[in-house]
């Protein structure tokens, strides 16, 4: 090799390590921080390294002295870059996790740092986490802010509002000081947005434009905030991801983000699984992605309530997409004929590898009976929704500056205390849904044979409850209705939780899941007046979510219980048979064991939990 080869080499070599990203990480160390003295470990580490360009604190818990520690110790490094902060206030009062970020914050606006990446999900934040970031996310370290991570962290409504105030302010200052803010990627899933959070961040994606990608699942969002945030992606033509899954869009939803893939020709990944779409939905998005989006990798559409005729729509649309990889259509109407058809058409196209199996259908008679057909499309929607909807169309015609009126409170949601939202309880319309429910040989022999010695009476809050004289472990799983404290104290059986077991273990699949949980509710439902229920209670919710991990249905039952102890808003109201307040006690004590499920289920839990006491 020439000396003029080997330095070309050793320069280049040279330059490759400068570009290389330097940092630390203590991820899933598990370490309780509450002062200098047992961060001295991050500090030491910080104070000895000359270039960090990120900071890994994922898994640990911050407190607020540790965090003004980190905070002098960054101070330091103008280089930074990412800051990687998630799952770190576990544990913490609600008064700590606003100090210990602003404490974090100073330290980086200090450095004069130009941060690129920051992740702060599955953080309880809640609009009080916010107060601690609102200096923050305005000042000149976020200029530079490309990625944006705030993934379960129980904003809210009023979160929503504060972050997107926030970020249309930092488009401003960012395009004052000449360094205009080219925000890609945003993540803001299971953070109970609502209508009202949707609409406000829809005001930022309209004022930043340079979106890549939007991921906004399980959020409570409806037509209303659907139909604002719509508008919001047209400004978005660089769309490449774009995520709402577990939203509820109905058929005018659909129609409304179907109007936006004209305006998003990169679309590389599309998911509005669990939306609700329908059968009318689905055309809707078959006609406007048939003739463009020919780079389309990804297209999640299932468990949307479609029929044969939509799921062929979708079919005939992708068949031009060379590039899909993954195409979704599972948990819908088709029918066991229905899937085989779908499946048989699509064999004919060249990208046929792309369909998922489709192990979980509904027969379209089933479909119709629920509601999958679009004649009861909207029936259930809240008062005055429909005005709030057409409220919204009237304000898309007129001319939108991108600012956000913070006195604007067309789409706020009043709030309820605990006490009476308990009994006006909230579930979403696509709610927790079994491909086969209770119809086992067991089930019906058993439900049969325990008519005759079950009698009606109404409780006082005027609930339906089963009543006899005595109670076999079998009566108390199958029954539909919530059992008396006589009954609970009457059952034949020595260990109940045993006896209980036995009997759900006799079913499985969703048998098996659906027991597991009602029949914890119903322990739990008598756990504020009987110790041994609310031990009961709290053994079979830890039962129940052993079987969800086992069964990889975490997600499904936690959602579940969300919708079923009205933790999360939604659009269809009904009145829960179960004391929700008394099973969200037991609730409390369950995630309170070190064993119980694991840190994200108990993290969400209790982001939930805690806004009831806000």
């Amino acid at each position: 090799m020439s000396s003029t080869t080997m330095s070309t080499f050793s320069f280049a070599s040279m330059a490759a390590q400068l570009n290389e990203e330097q940092g630390i990480s203590f991820q899933d160390k598990a370490e309780t921080w509450h002062n200098a003295e047992d961060v001295k470990a991050v500090v030491e580490a910080l104070n000895s390294k000359p270039t960090v360009h990120f900071l890994n604190l994922d898994g640990n818990t911050l407190g607020v002295e540790a965090a003004q520690a980190i905070s002098e110790a960054l101070k330091s490094h103008p280089e930074f870059r990412k800051a990687l902060w998630k799952n770190l206030f576990t544990g913490r009062l609600k008064s700590e996790i606003p100090l210990a970020l602003k404490h974090l914050g100073a330290g980086l606006i200090a450095a004069g740092a130009k941060l690129t990446v920051l992740d702060l999900s599955d953080n309880a934040l809640g609009p009080n986490g916010m107060t601690g970031l609102e200096e923050f996310l305005r000042s000149p370290v976020c200029f530079s802010l490309q990625e944006l991570y705030l993934n379960n962290c129980g904003l809210g409504p009023e979160g929503g509002r504060m972050l997107s105030e926030a970020l249309i302010d930092l488009h401003k200052n960012a395009k004052v000081a000449g360094t205009p803010l080219q925000l890609r990627i945003f993540v803001a899933g299971r953070n109970r947005l609502e209508n009202a959070g949707a609409k406000a961040i829809s005001k930022t994606f309209k004022v930043l434009q340079t979106l890549e990608e939007i991921t906004m699942p399980q959020n409570s969002i409806y037509h209303v905030g659907v139909a604002a945030l719509a508008s919001s992606f047209k400004k978005n033509p660089h769309l490449r991801v774009l995520n709402m899954n577990d939203n509820t869009l109905n058929v005018r939803g659909a129609a409304k983000i179907a109007e936006v893939f004209e305006h998003t020709p990169l679309l590389r990944e599309i998911d509005f699984g669990d939306c609700l779409l329908k059968t009318d939905g689905a055309y809707h998005f078959a006609e406007a992605l048939e003739q463009n989006h020919e780079h389309l990798e990804v297209l999640d559409l299932g468990f949307n309530e479609i029929n044969y005729d939509g799921g062929l729509a979708l079919v005939t649309a992708v068949q031009n997409k060379p590039k899909l990889r993954i195409f979704n259509l599972d948990g819908n109407c088709f029918g066991q004929a229905g899937s085989a058809q779908i499946v048989e058409q699509m064999a004919k196209a060249k990208n046929s590898a792309a369909l998922q199996s489709m192990d979980e259908f509904v027969s379209e008679e089933e479909g119709e009976e629920s509601g999958a057909e679009n004649d009861g499309d909207d029936n259930e929607t809240p008062e005055n929704s429909e005005d709030e909807y057409n409220d919204y169309l009237d304000e898309e015609d007129q001319e939108d500056d991108g600012e956000y009126d913070p006195n604007d409170t067309t789409e706020e949601v009043d709030e309820d205390d605990e006490e009476d939202y308990a009994n006006e309880n909230i579930a979403e319309e696509t709610a927790y849904v079994t491909s086969n429910a209770f119809s086992t040989k067991l089930f019906n022999e058993t439900v049969n044979s325990n008519k005759t010695s079950n009698t009606s009476d109404i409780n006082k809050n005027g609930n339906k409850t089963v009543v006899n004289v005595s109670c076999t472990p079998a009566e108390f799983c199958l029954s539909q209705t919530p059992c008396t404290l006589q009954q609970f104290d009457s059952l034949e059986a020595t260990n109940k939780l045993q006896a209980l077991q036995n009997i759900i273990n006799q079913f499985s699949d969703d048998n098996h899941l659906l027991l597991l949980i009602f029949t914890t509710l119903k322990c739990a439902h008598l756990s504020q007046t009987s110790q041994a229920a609310l031990e009961l209670a709290v053994s079979l919710y830890q039962a129940t979510f052993d079987y969800a991990i086992k069964t990889d249905q975490e997600s499904r039952v936690l959602d579940y219980y969300l919708k079923q102890l009205g933790l999360l808003r939604s659009e269809e109201h009904f009145k829960s048979d179960y004391n929700v307040k008394s099973c969200r006690y037991a609730l409390r004590e369950a995630i309170k064991s070190e064993t119980f499920a694991n840190d994200n289920i108990k993290n969400t839990f209790k982001i939930f939990l805690d806004q009831l006491d806000v």
